[in-house]
Formats: C-alpha cells, sequence, structure tokens
C-alpha cells in the first residue's frame, strides 16, 4: 500500500567527547576487569581436584552421562514436573540461568527448558548418601550461567512456593550435576536483557558519543536494553528469552490455524516456485541471480502461480510460502523476505465469497489463538481436559510487550467500509492534517493508523475492512467494478480490498480479471507492455483455457503475528529477519 521511503545519505559521525571517551574508558576497563573476574572463578571450579572428593562422581565436566545417574530415576521435562513427582527422583536436563550461594554447605540454582519453564534447585552438603560435598557445593554454584546441565535430583515441595519460578510448588535437591556444554565466563547478551523490550530496532551499529547516554533501560527495571543489532548478532540468546519463545509459538499456531480453516472448506494446499524466470507482475522490486548462463528471480509474489492452479481446475487453493521483495524500506513493518499467506478460490455469483472466506481465516486465527480446547487423554476413553491454545504465550510476551487485547467484532457485525467511506470518516472525525485526503488516492501509513483509532473509538475494534480501492491503488489484475462506480475525478474502483488490524494492513485480496481481452487492456493501461517475459506467459494461460472468475488474497504472516501482540516491530515476528542491511545470521 506505500511505496519504499528513500533512505537519508549517511552523515558523518560526530567526534567523541572528552567526557564521553573516559566514561567509555571506564565502562570498557569496569567490563573487563568483570570478565577477568569470572573467568578465573569459572577456571578454579574446573580445575578443583576432584581425586580426594567423596562426591568425585557425581559432578563435573561430561560430554555424556551414559552410566552416570542411578538406574531408578526418572528423565523428566520441567514442564511435566507436578505433585505425582513428589518424593521421587529425577534426571532433568536444562540451561542453568542463575545461581547464588547461601553458605559453604548451600546453594541454589535456577534451571529453564522449554521456553520459560523454569525450576529452582538446591544444593546442600550432606556425608550421606547420595554424598554432596562442599567443593561440590562451590562448584555447581560456579557453572556459568546459560551452560547446558544433566541433573539428578530428589523432587520436594519447598516451604513456600517460590515466585521467581513457573513451576513454583516443586524444586530439584540436586545430588548429580554434570555440564554438558559450558558457557563462557562472558555471554554477548545475557537473559536479562535478552528478556527485555526491545527499544532500538536500527540496523546501524552504535555510533561515536553513545558513551555518553549509557545503554537504555526500561522504566520498569535497571537491567540494560539491548538494541536489535546486539539481539541477532548474539541469536541464539536471543531466541532463549522466553518472549521470542512464546512469539515462535504463536507464529506455529496461527499458520496451523490457517491451514486447518481453509482445508476444512474444501482448499487444497500447493506449492509455488521461488524461483522464476521473469519479474512477477512486471515490477522493479525483485532479487537478480545468476542461473546457469541466464537471469532468474526470487518471487515476490505467488499470485500468478494461484492463478495457474485455478485455471488448471483447482477450484480452491492456498499456499504457505517465503516472498521476496527488494524494496529499500527500512522501516519496522518491512522486510525484504517474508512469509505469506495464501489463497485463490473460484466465484460463484460475487467476489464478496472471496471476502468473506478471508474475513472468515483471520477472524478464526485471532479467536483461535485465545480459545479454550478439549484435549483427549487416550484414545480409548472419553476422559480429557481443557487447556488454553496461546492465552500463556500471549501472556509471557504482554509481560515484556504491553498491549491491550484485541478488540474483533461480533459475530455477524464484522465492520466493512468501502475506501470513500474510509476517507470520508478519516476527514471528518481523524486528526486535522487528513482533512483533505482524497477518495482517488491511496492511504499512507499514518492516514492507516488514523483511521485505525477512529474505527475503534466508533465501533469498537481493531478489525475491519476496507473494500472498492480506487484503480489507481490496484494492481492490472484487479477487477474493475462492473457497476462503473467512480471516484474523486472519475476514477473507477476495483472489487478489491485490504484487512487491518490495530490500523495496519495484514491482507491485500480481490477478483482478479479472467477475461483475456479485459486483462490486456488493463495491462496496457498500467503501462506494462503485454508482450513482456513473465507478462506474456501470465496472459497466455488465459487465453490457452476458460478460466472461471476467481479471486483471493495474500496475508503477511509476519505482520499478523506482529500487529496481533501489538508488538514495535515485525522483525520480533520472523525467526531470521532480512532487510536492506542484514542478510545475517
Amino acid at each position: 500500500m506505500e511505496q519504499p521511503t528513500e533512505q537519508p545519505a549517511e552523515q558523518p559521525s560526530a567526534p567523541t567527547s572528552k567526557k564521553g571517551a573516559k566514561k567509555a574508558e571506564a565502562k570498557a576497563k569496569k567490563e573487563a576487569l568483570k570478565a577477568q573476574r569470572a573467568a578465573e572463578l569459572a577456571a578454579a571450579a574446573a580445575n578443583v581436584n576432584l581425586e580426594d572428593d567423596p562426591a568425585q562422581d557425581n559432578y563435573g565436566n561430561r560430554r555424556t552421562t551414559a552410566s552416570a545417574f542411578s538406574k531408578d530415576a526418572e528423565e523428566v521435562e520441567i514442564r511435566s514436573l507436578d505433585e505425582s513427582h513428589n518424593g521421587k527422583k529425577v534426571i532433568v536436563r536444562a540451561w542453568l540461568q542463575n545461581s547464588r550461594v547461601q553458605s559453604a554447605k548451600m546453594g541454589f540454582v535456577e534451571l529453564r527448558k522449554g521456553g520459560n519453564w523454569n525450576i529452582q534447585g538446591v544444593i546442600m552438603a550432606s556425608e550421606q548418601e547420595p554424598i554432596v560435598s562442599r567443593r561440590m557445593v562451590k562448584w555447581v554454584t560456579s557453572v556459568n550461567p546459560e551452560s547446558f546441565v544433566a541433573v539428578e535430583a530428589m523432587v520436594k515441595k519447598p516451604l513456600e512456593p517460590v515466585k521467581s519460578c513457573r513451576v513454583s510448588g516443586l524444586e530439584l535437591h540436586i545430588t548429580k550435576c554434570f555440564v554438558l556444554a559450558p558457557a563462557p565466563a562472558m555471554l554477548g547478551m545475557t537473559m536479562g536483557a535478552a528478556s527485555q523490550p526491545i527499544v532500538n530496532f536500527s540496523d546501524e551499529g552504535a555510533q561515536a558519543g553513545d558513551a555518553d547516554k549509557g545503554p537504555e533501560t526500561t522504566p520498569e527495571t535497571t537491567v540494560p536494553a539491548a538494541s536489535m543489532l546486539t539481539h541477532l548478532d548474539n541469536i541464539a540468546m536471543h531466541k532463549r528469552a522466553p518472549v521470542q519463545q512464546a512469539i515462535a509459538d504463536i507464529r506455529v499456531e496461527v499458520k496451523r490455524l490457517f491451514r486447518s480453516y481453509l482445508e476444512a472448506r474444501r482448499f487444497k494446499e500447493f506449492e509455488p516456485p521461488c524461483l522464476i524466470g521473469a519479474a512477477s507482475e512486471g515490477g522493479s522490486n525483485v532479487f537478480r541471480l545468476a542461473y546457469f548462463g541466464e537471469e532468474a528471480f526470487l518471487a515476490q509474489s505467488p499470485q500468478f502461480y494461484k492463478q495457474f492452479e485455478i485455471a488448471g481446475g483447482r477450484e480452491r487453493v492456498f499456499s504457505i510460502s517465503p516472498v521476496f521483495r527488494a524494496e529499500n524500506s527500512n522501516t519496522p513493518r518491512h522486510m525484504t523476505e517474508f512469509t505469506g499467506l495464501d489463497l485463490e478460490m473460484e466465484i460463484t455469483e460475487s467476489y464478496t465469497e472471496v471476502l468473506s472466506v478471508l474475513e472468515g481465516v483471520l477472524l478464526s486465527i485471532f479467536r483461535g489463538l485465545q480459545e479454550k480446547y478439549a484435549v483427549q487423554v487416550t484414545a480409548l476413553t472419553e476422559d480429557g481436559f481443557t487447556i488454553d491454545r496461546c492465552a500463556t504465550e500471549i501472556e509471557t510476551v504482554r509481560t515484556v510487550y504491553h498491549s491491550e487485547p484485541l478488540l474483533l467484532p461480533e459475530p455477524g457485525k464484522e465492520i466493512r467500509l468501502t475506501f470513500a467511506e474510509a476517507q470520508k470518516l478519516l476527514r471528518e472525525e481523524g486528526p486535522s492534517e487528513f482533512a483533505n485526503v482524497r477518495d482517488d488516492e491511496d492511504m499512507s501509513t499514518p492516514q492507516e493508523k488514523a483511521l485505525g483509532e477512529v474505527v475503534r473509538n466508533k465501533y469498537k475494534t481493531d478489525f475491519y475492512v476496507i473494500d472498492k480501492f480506487p484503480e489507481t491503488a490496484r494492481p492490472f489484475y484487479a477487477k474493475v467494478d462492473d457497476a462503473g462506480t467512480t471516484v474523486g475525478d472519475g476514477v473507477r474502483v476495483t472489487n478489491a480490498f485490504d484487512f487491518f488490524i490495530r490500523g495496519q494492513e495484514v491482507l491485500s485480496g480481490g477478483q482478479r480479471i479472467h477475461d483475456p481481452t479485459e486483462l490486456e487492456e488493463r495491462i496496457r493501461a498500467k503501462g506494462v507492455d503485454p508482450e513482456s517475459a513473465g507478462i506474456k506467459e501470465y496472459l497466455t494461460t488465459f487465453r490457452q483455457v476458460g478460466v472461471p472468475p476467481h479471486g483471493g488474497g495474500g496475508i503477511g504472516l509476519d505482520r499478523v503475528v506482529a500487529w496481533f501482540l501489538a508488538l514495535p516491530s515485525v522483525h520480533l515476528a520472523a525467526y531470521y529477519p532480512r532487510t536492506p542491511k542484514r542478510l545475517l545470521p
């Protein structure tokens, strides 16, 4: 809906002030000293002499735990621990998140696995079997945070619930502890920093003079907040943070809900190619690459291939595939690679059939993410229980990126506005700077966000549709309204629409032109040569066979996740975000 923004030329960095240089130097020395001390402690712990330690077989660095644990110990995941394990001996493999020494005979560790599933571990010296020595207590509490460990422990109830841990009603009394993969003494980014909200999404490195400002912190904590650049340069810690684990789980569920809704309505999945022989849709925002002596492109849309499927008699199709856009847009809502959720279907009477299916699938996703559903324990009984699909993950995200729940319309009261109605609403009830918006010009991002606020206040919903976009704002394959409706200075409207949540677009769709003569006219009207590579083959398909009326839409998966959770950037919803300035990791 928007054109790529031009990027200002880079300005030379301002020289570092003397005060800033001194602060930076002092900070560097402090960090170096801290790293040295941590390394010394780790080395001392690693080099402890175990030969005369009666507990020598119960701890240390190992590559494998074969034969290390008791035969009667049950291997369990932290998420599976419950009251039934109280008093039992278990084996747990997890990351050691942090530790603290209570005394020479006692210490505490926190073990984490599976996102934000964590439990407190207690290590106490004991001369009785199983023996735990003071040296073992010291060694265990000196293990570097984020090391991967395997422990054998007795499950017990704590005197009081451990509020800092998700498994609060149980704790592990550790009798054996082995480090399988040690972490370095100094991490590039700590779990504390990785779990703070990101406020700087720039792909640029730190500028000189930043030492004067010091590290950014959030209002609720004194833990420094790392930039997105730091997060991606420390990708393992970024992905270990519970908030990122939760976002990834929600993303997976969105795809599952999308697929299940459509399959229940006779849609068939297909796989469009990523490598194509011509710039799709005649656009210039494509990535070019060498291909066995010829030139190939990365697909900027599966649009043509969805229509080829309809022409081939598939009736209703969908795909989940990567999409590539060579747009130099460095904004929180753009990426050069994203995942598209696309569908296409035959039309019986009206293009609103397509609109209704797309509206249904998105509302099904949004409602489904927050609903409860039944789980059957075994296939042989009718016993079961009810769990929240993603409520825990959503709450985890909201503890870091605060947001209000998405307001959805009541069934049967969905909001559909024509483009002209939306612009009129913005002129009359929106901010004054939009008092003169036109009905024949596409919306800008600020207009979309302002309209989102107006709709939320007026209709009490964050989800709505804008229909009948002017032909000037739609591609050549968009079907023009047969009624001849015009806006502005005689600009015709199309059977095309966009869907919005929280004032930001997540879907574009509409009816496609299926008549080859009409399609060629529209291609020429858009200034595209119908004989150009890619376009010629596309047009030929409609001349080879009779293609039924059809339509569809494309949903940006990353945007659905990001805007549903009200994240400050779509980059947080991607596994490995790609921007004009980032191809790693």
